[in-house]
């Protein structure tokens, strides 16, 4: 019980403090910019101006994104991060297609990426990611479910990496699809979702301390219980014309947004 009115109380103060904040100019640049024309469709659901604002991004930062994917967070982080930061972009081994994709994409624009770098993230077995207590904050997107099937102790050594590249007080900022807690998640999170009391515990025990939730990507009108989980919604409508209307009608998945800090 302690716990819980402890983590409502971080919740609220958080909340306060980055309602309060001074608006980020730079972040709102990046954000509008003209190369983001098609990933911007997306910021609707996704609200990256009050989720990085949740977590407490500043230019000057060192910034990990883990799994960066096709690079949608990568188009707002590496520009803010450029001049004054750095952007960490950590997946797949460069002789991968993921990193192969990524580094691509870096180089295509280097007056826009600037210094990006990049990294190794390959759990359960490779975490090249930085020196140890190096960085600022770690960010990572819809990821966290693809841990679940290699079980609770590869999911803790996971958080434990993420851990140990951090500064003191260094921030984990985590967004993933939520299962209601009324519906039972199996072994390997199969349907995308993870239960938000499931993901606290993991980094807990790794030594992170919550210290606040946002309600920004929630969506109320997800009941995360579709014929092929999470990926029967946009954007990827798993689907197909099958309930098309009805899927776009609910819009992207229910998501938890927490913010750890390392203690």
């Amino acid at each position: 019980m302690k716990r819980l009115i402890l983590a409502a109380l971080l919740a609220v103060s958080a909340a306060g403090a980055a309602s309060a904040a001074p608006a980020d100019d730079a972040l709102k640049a990046a954000i509008a910019a003209e190369h983001r024309a098609d990933n911007a469709k997306r910021d609707v659901y996704r609200h990256p101006y009050e989720t990085l604002s949740f977590f407490g991004i500043k230019p000057t930062m060192t910034v990990v994104e883990l799994v960066p994917g096709g690079g949608w967070y990568t188009e707002i982080l590496a520009p803010y991060l450029r001049d004054k930061g750095k952007y960490i972009g950590a997946g797949q081994a460069p002789d991968k297609k993921g990193g192969l994709a990524l580094r691509a994409k870096l180089d295509a624009n280097p007056g826009l990426y600037g210094k990006a770098a990049t990294a190794v993230f390959e759990p359960p077995s490779r975490y090249e990611i930085a020196p140890a207590g190096s960085v600022d904050m770690v960010l990572t997107f819809r990821n966290l479910h693809n841990w679940v099937g290699d079980g609770d102790e590869a999911v803790r050594t996971t958080f434990k990496e993420i851990y140990k590249v951090l500064k003191p007080g260094g921030v984990l900022g985590l967004v993933d699809h939520r299962l209601p807690v009324s519906m039972k998640q199996d072994d390997k999170a199969s349907s995308g979702y993870v239960h938000e009391a499931y993901v606290i515990k993991m980094a807990e025990s790794a030594g992170f301390k919550l210290a606040g939730k946002s309600e920004v990507n929630a969506n109320p009108k997800d009941k995360a219980d579709h014929e092929k989980g999470v990926w029967t919604l946009p954007p990827v409508l798993a689907n197909k014309d099958k309930d098309r209307e009805k899927n776009l009608a609910i819009g992207e998945s229910d998501r938890m947004t927490l913010k750890f800090v390392k203690q």
